[in-house]
């Protein structure tokens, strides 16, 4: 098992950010660009992701239609409501890729940084790919990304709370007996909201520097990636 992770995650990431180090500079640089290459890589799943979540808000009126129809029927409503997702070819499991994907390799970042920034893991390294004398852990030649950094994690906080504000999920404002679960998701979202950027600003202050500011940027795409792909249905819902 330990086998497959290096093969697969710590490997790549470690001679990506060698490799990207040796052609910039700066890395800091560095960092941003795996960023960009990860987020490329798993782009298709990320718009998968995102199309599953789009559909499920579509799909909420019917889906309370169901739990009216099969009130009482739990075992009616389950195979209708998988029958309606079969319909619609929507996989409600689907918005969970990318961050199953981005995780372990979120790990071998973490793990890549701390052998890099002490300029070793040369048994990592691919033929191909030169080991550099000594990595400069300032990148943008002020920020010591080999230490904690507060500043890149409160950002990386405000841009978790940005990236979940743009996906809440808001109560009805009538509730009735179909519309109970989604008034739960709601509150549980607006729960979420508020406790996943305190989360994740408390555990990047004890984050290396690099570590959280790959976390950062990725938000920043994933915004991005938000912002354009869901803005269609923002304006569909403003001009009805």
């Amino acid at each position: 098992m330990i086998f497959l992770y290096n093969t697969i995650f710590l490997k790549p990431t470690f001679n990506a950010l060698i490799a990207l180090y040796n052609l910039v500079g700066d890395v800091g640089v560095a960092i941003i660009l795996l960023t960009l290459a990860v987020r490329f890589i798993i782009l298709p799943v990320t718009l998968q992701s995102m199309k599953s979540q789009k559909s499920l808000q579509t799909l909420q009126p019917k889906l309370n239609a169901l739990k009216e129809k099969y009130k009482g029927n739990k075992q009616g409503l389950a195979k209708a409501t998988m029958e309606l997702y079969k319909q619609e070819k929507v996989n409600p499991a689907s918005s969970c890729l990318p961050l199953l994907v981005q995780l372990p390799i979120f790990i071998a970042l973490y793990q890549a940084m701390q052998i890099g920034l002490k300029n070793g893991g040369a048994e990592l390294l691919y033929g191909f790919i030169n080991k550099p004398d000594a990595i400069n852990v300032l990148a943008f030649g002020f920020l010591n990304l080999a230490k904690a950094s507060i500043p890149i994690a409160i950002l990386a906080g405000i841009s978790q709370f940005w990236q979940a504000k743009m996906l809440s999920f808001h109560k009805p404002k009538k509730i009735t007996e179909a519309s109970k679960d989604e008034a739960m998701l709601g509150m549980m979202n607006k729960q979420m909201l508020y406790v996943m950027p305190v989360f994740t600003v408390f555990i990047g202050a004890s984050l290396p520097g690099g570590v959280i500011l790959y976390w950062f940027v990725t938000n920043v795409l994933t915004i991005i990636q938000q912002y354009v792909f869901l803005k269609p249905r923002a304006s569909a819902a403003g001009n009805s």
